[in-house]
């Protein structure tokens, strides 16, 4: 349901022929820039978090982790992960297809600067084994965010 939801996020724009479901798992950074045969920091992965009770999503490059003081500088909060069986009913997309696309009304979107350094990202599109090709500008339109942050932290 959550991949048709996506498929028809994207039909009005004329993108949902971007979208690709695959044989193979891509629920992970790991799985998915396998399959897509890309760098697995191009994957812009979708974290869900709990802000004061308000759902959170950050969408940042594959390879980066949270680092918990710039969350709190950003958020005035240290960073809580919504519960995986929690996701879903909150978010509007099972854990593995989480994306920016066709959420939940209440769900606020933040892009992390961790992806600024790439012109094409592949978030997932509402399924484990779905995904979309975007550029950062197409990604940035699309998700609505209500802003840019810098919570993540890379690692090598």
């Amino acid at each position: 349901m959550s991949l048709e939801a996506v498929e028809q996020y994207f039909e009005p724009y004329g993108l949902s022929d971007r979208i690709h479901v695959f044989h193979e798992s891509t629920a992970t950074v790991a799985e998915a820039a396998a399959t897509l045969g890309i760098d697995p920091d191009q994957i812009a992965k979708t974290l869900a978090f709990d802000v004061d009770g308000q759902a959170v999503v950050v969408v940042a490059s594959g390879l980066s982790r949270v680092a918990n003081g710039k969350f709190k500088r950003a958020f005035g909060k240290r960073a809580n992960m919504i519960h995986r069986d929690e996701v879903e009913a909150r978010i509007g997309h099972a854990v593995g297809g989480v994306c920016p696309f066709a959420l939940n009304p209440d769900v606020k979107v933040y892009l992390d600067e961790s992806l600024k350094k790439y012109d094409t990202l592949y978030p997932a599109a509402g399924d484990t084994n779905a995904a979309i090709r975007l550029s950062l500008a197409e990604l940035e339109q699309y998700s609505h965010p209500t802003g840019w942050v810098d919570v993540a932290k890379e690692t090598n």
